[in-house]
Parts: C-alpha cells; sequence; structure tokens
C-alpha cells in the first residue's frame, strides 16, 4: 500500500510544475487512477476473504441433511430401474450404505447424461457417481475420487454375426452413448474410427443394445460391466469381442474444489473395503469382488 502513496506523491510533485490547464487534467488522471486501485484493492480484500472461507462442501451437505445423487437411470447394473420403477444398481447401493453412515439422506437425481456437468457445476447434483469414467479431461474440470473399480470399453454385436475383430467392422454401422467415455475411446482408435461406415449416436446404452437386437446397427461400444449384465441379465444372444478399445476406472466425480467432500465419502468407501460391506455389494450386483478401493 506505501508503494501506491508514494507513486501518488511523486506523480503531485510533477503537477506543480505543470501549467493550470495541464494542472487540470492530470488532477483527473490522478483521481481516475486513485478510484481505480482502491476498486482493485477492494476486490483483492474481497477474493481473498472468499478464499478464507475454504472449502465448505461437507459442512453444506450435513447441513441440509442431504447428498443428491446424479446417474443415469438405465445404466445396470451401476443405477438403473427395476421392474417397479425403482431405481437399484451396484452404485446406488454403495451411496445408500455411505450416506447411511455419513447420517444424510440420499437423493437419486436421474440426469441427461450428455449434460451431466452443467448438472453437477449449477448445484443440482452434489456428485456424479453411475459408472463415470475418470478422464484427463474430466479431471481438469472437477474433483474426482481415486477409482474404485477397473472397467473397459469393448465392443458388443449379435452372437451370429461374422465379427471377430476391430478391423472385421470396417464399413459397418457402429453405435456408442451420447456423452460417454466410449465416444473417446473411439476417437483414441484411429485406425478403428476411420474404418467406420457410420457412427450411431443414442441417448442411453440400453437403446443401443435394442437396435444392435434388430439389426439396426452391427456392433455397440460400451462399458464391459454393462456389456456383461446386459448378456447376463436378458439372455439376448450377444457376445463381447475379445479386443477392448480402451480400459478405464471409474471414480466419483465432485464440483471442483470439493475435496472435502470428496474426501468423506472416500473414507467410508474405506471403511466399507475394511468391514467387508464393499465386497458384499460387489459380489450381489457384478458375481465377484471386482473393487479396487484399498488396493
Amino acid at each position: 500500500m506505501q508503494n501506491y502513496w508514494k507513486f501518488f506523491s511523486l506523480f503531485d510533485t510533477l503537477l506543480e510544475k505543470s501549467t493550470a490547464k495541464e494542472f487540470g487534467m492530470k488532477r483527473l488522471v490522478t483521481v481516475l487512477l486513485v478510484l481505480l486501485v482502491i476498486g482493485s484493492l477492494a476486490f483483492a480484500a474481497g477474493a481473498t476473504d472468499q478464499k478464507s472461507q475454504g472449502d465448505t462442501s461437507l459442512e453444506k451437505v450435513l447441513n441440509k441433511g442431504r447428498f443428491v445423487m446424479g446417474l443415469d437411470d438405465s445404466f445396470p447394473p451401476m443405477g438403473f430401474r427395476n421392474e417397479k420403477g425403482e431405481i437399484v444398481g451396484f452404485d446406488v447401493d454403495l451411496a445408500r450404505e455411505v450416506t447411511k453412515r455419513m447420517g444424510v439422506e440420499l437423493k437419486l437425481q436421474p440426469i441427461d447424461w450428455n449434460a451431466k456437468e452443467q448438472e453437477l457445476n449449477t448445484g443440482n447434483i452434489d456428485c456424479i457417481w453411475n459408472g463415470f469414467t475418470i478422464t484427463e479431461e474430466r479431471k481438469a474440470a472437477m474433483t474426482f475420487s481415486p477409482p474404485y473399480i477397473h472397467n473397459a470399453q469393448v465392443v458388443v454385436v449379435r452372437e451370429d454375426s461374422p465379427y471377430t475383430t476391430l478391423a472385421s467392422l470396417a464399413g459397418k454401422n457402429v453405435g456408442y452413448q451420447a456423452g460417454s467415455s466410449a465416444s473417446q475411446a473411439i476417437d483414441d482408435t484411429p485406425a478403428f474410427k476411420g474404418s467406420i461406415k457410420q457412427l450411431i449416436e443414442f441417448k442411453e446404452n440400453l437403446t443401443g443394445l435394442m437396435d444392435l437386437e434388430i439389426g439396426g446397427i452391427d456392433a455397440l461400444v460400451v462399458d464391459v460391466v454393462v456389456a456383461k449384465d446386459n448378456i447376463k441379465r436378458s439372455g439376448k444372444a450377444f457376445r463381447i469381442l475379445e479386443e477392448e478399445l480402451a480400459p478405464e476406472d471409474y471414480g466419483i466425480g465432485f464440483r471442483k474444489g470439493d475435496q472435502k467432500l470428496a474426501d468423506a465419502v472416500w473414507e467410508q468407501l474405506v471403511a466399507m473395503h475394511n468391514d467387508g460391506t464393499l465386497a458384499q455389494i460387489a459380489i450381489t450386483w457384478l458375481g465377484a469382488d471386482s473393487t479396487v478401493v484399498g488396493n
């Protein structure tokens, strides 16, 4: 602050040596500079005060007594609607146990997966938790938990189709879910992408699998956990190509800077791993404990 007054003192000295006309103009400039500096200092003080408040993400959830989980409710076995219309799944059961241990209510909020980041940033949800793949682009835009389960992007075809490799799908129609990491996996496999006749976008994986069944597309790029669950649950004549597009990890996405809330959720997942609850939920939904918490 002293440097600012030294600057203005020097400026005033120069004014004393000016003509009357020059004096008036320079005095006006001085006033404007003073106002600019005062405004800058006020802004800096406000920013410092806001920063000093720190991360209140966990406090906000605890105070309102509710944790809002954003999810795609058509993504079995992670989160989907059963025959009664209830939202169930592996990630849903994990979140229910986590929020129970945190002492808050869980609210399940279905969202448009293609607008998930917007839902998070506008405060409509507290996290994105539903087979959410960790990518560098997403890590730059939000705060992530560590990985809790491994996944991969694979290609599903009809059982009676002749396709056995990615190369065999050259000139064919391939589908994927909008806003999913399948799109990134395809982009990261340029030889495969360049060989495809047409890429077809679906709002949901289940819609893509239905189109695959009736022959509307020749293959669907999808998460391996979704593919295996659909084949097992539906009994439909699908198979998964052995050649994967990309390995990946699932994590929980929070608003950028909501580290305390992310840490609190992860702390409960670690406790669930230690007491065997996590493995029990995984076996129920996935058939085996494929989680990586604590590893």
